[in-house]
Order: structure tokens, then sequence, then C-alpha cells
């Protein structure tokens, strides 16, 4: 149904339209009337009209100024002029304000139902485009909380930061590089820095999980996790590095305004921890920053900073520095490694020469923590004999900062080299130890979940790790030892093509022939003949 409001002073032009679109959209259209430019505005706030059929020339407020104010009143309707004036300035005014279409009078029949027509599609198009919006935005609605639910297991689970992050993050539409964790937990009620029947509660606000997301949602834009035992994990992109104070005031605000509210809408008491800024790549540690202020706290709401304990670094000392060697002792990457612990002795020297004692001390306790790095990634073995005994000695001996930043160096490269020595003979050992496998049961019927369960690591990684170390995958290597099997045997002389199909794993002769041929470029029994490939 299109609602159409006449606009005209003339009693005999509104009766004539009313009989043309009566005639023409028989049943489609709600018909209303006005003959002044007051009488029209006061229409348009009541009736809201899809299309407006207008004169220019009214009695009061004339039609250009009376369209002036339907634009404000009611944006959509679609209008159309009819006038007795050709007026260029009418027009240019007119299409100034949107009209659909300016029609001189005498109006013609086909021309008034044309602009309709035109009219009515449009409106028609426009009807489709908002139906289509809102049938995305509900299928958004369910599927936003899938994908925020993926960016919070991926942050928090993963191992290391990968392009899966960057894809959920353009999915959500978020642009900062860093931000803030929030966790929210639920109980009963406070017993000190806990709360009660945590699993309770657990389970009852998982019943209200969307009413919660959108109390939040209505505080603060953030990226909300699913429920967690009793507690809901929120990300907060950030764009700064640090939060001022104020803004760190701010949040703790909104955060005392989400529990309350919360607990008025559930009836279930809410703690709320804040950790700090960190690197999208970093907020684990957001994320146990947390953590730890609801724990060390009695607070409803607590935020890491305001901790009374925390660590601490002076202004100028290269954090991320430090960092960054440690990560690269961790994942066995032997140059950045050396790289960093270059960059951070220098650093040492430069800033803290005339204190000899400190810059060896700092030098051991990095070193020393390197190892234990490496000795928590299989890459070292710690005996109470051990070199280590030596350290003190050694370094307190070095006249130089020479000989000590040469030690403090190799040291953290030995560290490294010794994690990524580990991983590659772990590796070697797996593969050594299914191809092993492999060729004690290739006549059987042989799978990928067999091979990985005999050397205990998961299917995807056996067959990534397998095609890393071999240059080829599974199947082919498979096929590769049965085919040598093969030719022996046909070389040998004594058994049917059929029965050393079945001996080195095939049912099928056809499709063992048709591999045999593949692999060879002769059939098993141009093989036979000695007509080798």
């Amino acid at each position: 149904m299109y609602k159409i409001m006449l606009a005209d002073d003339e009693g005999i032009v509104i009766e004539s339209l009313k009989y043309i679109i009566e005639k023409n959209f028989a049943g489609s259209c709600e018909i209303e009337y006005a003959k002044t430019g007051r009488s029209v505005i006061e229409l348009v706030e009541n009736f809201r009209p899809d299309i407006a059929v207008m004169d220019i020339q009214m009695p009061g407020i004339n039609g250009i100024d009376a369209m002036k104010e339907i634009r404000k009143i009611s944006p959509a309707t679609l209008m159309i002029v009819v006038s007795a004036y050709d007026k260029f300035d009418y027009a240019r005014e007119a299409i100034n304000l949107g009209v659909l279409d300016y029609l001189n009078k005498p109006i013609q029949k086909n021309d008034i139902v044309a602009a309709l027509k035109k009219a009515m599609n449009i409106i028609d198009q426009n009807k489709e485009k908002r139906n289509r919006d809102l049938r995305i935005r509900e299928k958004m609605e369910n599927v936003i909380p899938v994908i925020e639910s993926g960016f919070i297991y991926a942050v928090l689970f993963q191992e290391d930061y990968s392009d899966g992050v960057e894809n959920y993050k353009t999915l959500l539409g978020i642009e900062e590089d860093g931000g803030y964790m929030i966790v929210i937990e639920s109980g009963d009620r406070q017993d000190g820095e806990h709360l009660t029947n945590t699993v309770g509660t657990g389970v009852k606000i998982q019943g209200h999980y969307m009413e919660i997301r959108e109390i939040i949602k209505g505080h603060i834009r953030c990226v909300a996790g699913p429920v967690m035992a009793n507690k809901i994990i929120l990300f907060v992109p950030h764009k700064n590095e640090e939060i001022d104070y104020n803004t760190r005031i701010h949040i703790i605000d909104s955060a005392r305004n989400i529990a309350c509210e919360l607990k008025e809408k559930t009836d279930i008491e809410f703690r709320i921890g804040i950790g700090s800024v960190k690197p999208v790549s970093k907020l684990g540690s957001s994320y146990r920053e947390a953590l730890r202020s609801l724990k060390v706290t009695k607070e409803r709401v607590a935020h890491v900073k305001d901790l009374p304990i925390g660590c601490g670094y002076d202004a100028d000392y290269p954090v991320e520095m430090e960092k960054m060697l440690f990560e690269a002792v961790e994942k066995g990457d032997v140059n950045h490694a050396i790289g960093e612990a270059q960059n951070y002795f220098a650093w040492m020297i430069d800033k803290n020469a005339a204190n000899t004692q400190g810059v060896k001390l700092k030098a051991i306790e990095f070193v020393l923590w390197a190892e234990h790095i490496a000795y928590m990634n299989g890459g070292m073995t710690y005996h109470f004999d051990s070199p280590r005994n030596e350290y003190l000695t050694s370094i307190m001996n070095f006249e130089d900062y020479d000989k000590l930043g040469k030690w403090f160096v190799e040291k953290i490269g030995e560290a490294a080299r010794n994690v990524s020595t580990k991983q590659d003979e772990q590796s070697s050992s797996l593969i050594s130890k299914a191809k092993n496998y492999i060729d004690g049961h290739f006549h059987d019927d042989l799978s990928l979940d067999d091979v990985s369960r005999a050397v205990d690591i998961s299917p995807y990684y056996f067959s990534k790790l397998f095609k890393e170390e071999t240059g080829v995958n599974f199947i082919e290597y498979l096929t590769s030892v049965r085919i040598q099997e093969a030719k022996r045997l046909l070389l040998d002389g004594e058994r049917s093509i059929k029965d050393i199909c079945i001996e080195i794993g095939y049912q099928d002769p056809n499709y063992f022939s048709r591999i045999f041929k593949k692999h060879t470029g002769v059939t098993p029994t141009e093989f036979k003949e000695g007509k080798t490939g």
C-alpha cells in the first residue's frame, strides 16, 4: 500500500488526481489531501506519505517552503511537483529539494501515471533494500558473537601471533593494533577476594548471555568472548600504547556501571578485572593482568595499574629489546637472539659503564634466564655439576667489557641454538620413527592416522612435519616404498603380479598397474620382462 498526499488549492485538481490514481492503481494506494501550505505540513506530520504530489503556488505557506518542511519531517517522502508556472527559478529550487518530477498544468494523465510508477518503483526498491539489510543484520547478529568468540580464543590460546588474528580483526572492523583485556566473573556473593557458587552462576549467566552482551556493549566498544566457566572475557581496542589517568578513571567508572546493571538485570554478583594496554599479539599478558587484579584485591572493579604490587622499569629501560631477546631464545631463532643480545649489552655499557658489578650481575641474570627458557622448551638438561658452576667465577675474572660481552652473546646464542637443535632433533627423530613404521607396515592397509598414532602426534601436525622433513607427503612416500618392494618381487620372478599386488598393500591389480606405470613408465608385466623405465 502506497501512501499518497495530494496538495493543491483547487478541489477539481485534487478530484482529478484521485480519479486517475484510483483507476490506474486500484486498491494499492491510500490517499489524503491538503489545500494550504500549513495543512500540508500538519498532514505530513501525521500521515507520513510515501509520495507527495504538490502544487508550488498554495495559500499561506507556498509549496517550496512546505517542501522544505517536508524534507525535515519525512526525508524519505518522494515529491512530484505540479504547477501552472513554468518558471526556471521554481524548477531549480524544486530540483535542489530533491523533487522526483516537475509537471506542468494542465496535467496529462499519462504523465502523472508515469511519474507515480517511477516513484512506486523507487519505493519498492528502497523497501527491498531495507528488508535485505535487515536480513543481513539479523544474520550478522547471530554470526558476530561466533566471530568475536573466535577472536578471543585466537589471542589467548594460540602460541604464535598469526594471520588468523588479522583476519578476525578485518571481519570485526578493528583497526587498532592493541588494546586491553577485561575479565568479568560472576558468583552469588563475595567472600574475600573470591565469589561463591561459581559453577552455578556460570550456568546461569549462560542463559543470560545475549542480554549481558547487550548491556556490556551499551557501555563500551569491545569484542566479547563466550561464557568460560563463570567468566566472560572482553577485548577493548585502544589506539595508544598507554592509558592516561583520566581515561583509566573513565574505564573504571564504565566497568562499575556495567557491574551494577548486570547485577540489577540478573540478580548475580559480578566483579571486573582490567589489564593494561598491549599489542594484539601480546593480549595474553593483559588477560593475566586482569585475572591477577581480581585475585589480589577485594574491589568490585580492579585495574592492574591500581594494584599495590607490580613490576616497574626505569624510564629509559629497553623493555621491548628484553622481550625480543627472550622470545628469540624461546623460538630457537639463533641469529635474532644474538643480535638482540649484542644490542642489549651495548645499551648496558652505554648507560651503566661505571657500574661494572651491576653489568656483570645483569649479564649472568640474563644468561641464566635464557638457559631456563631453553630448558623449558626441551633444549637443555640440568645437571648439578654442570659447567654453569663456573659462570660466577668466570664473569668476575673478566677484566674488560669486550670479554664479558663476547661471553654474554655466546651464551645467549647457545641457549637459542640448543632450542633450535632440539627441535630439529625431535623432528628428525619423529620422522625417522615414522619411516621405520611405514617400512615395516607398508603391506597393510596403512593410513596417515595409523602412522601419526604410532609416533604419538596429531595427524595434521604429522602430515605437515613429514612434508617439511622429507619433501614429499605421506602418500607419496608410502607409494614409493611399495613400488620399490614391487620391483624387487617382480625381478625375483617367483610370484604373480596379483600376488605381488596384495603383498605390497594393494587390493586391486588394475589400480596397482596404473600406479606402477605412473612411477616407472612401464607396466608391471613390461618391467618383469626386462623393459625397465
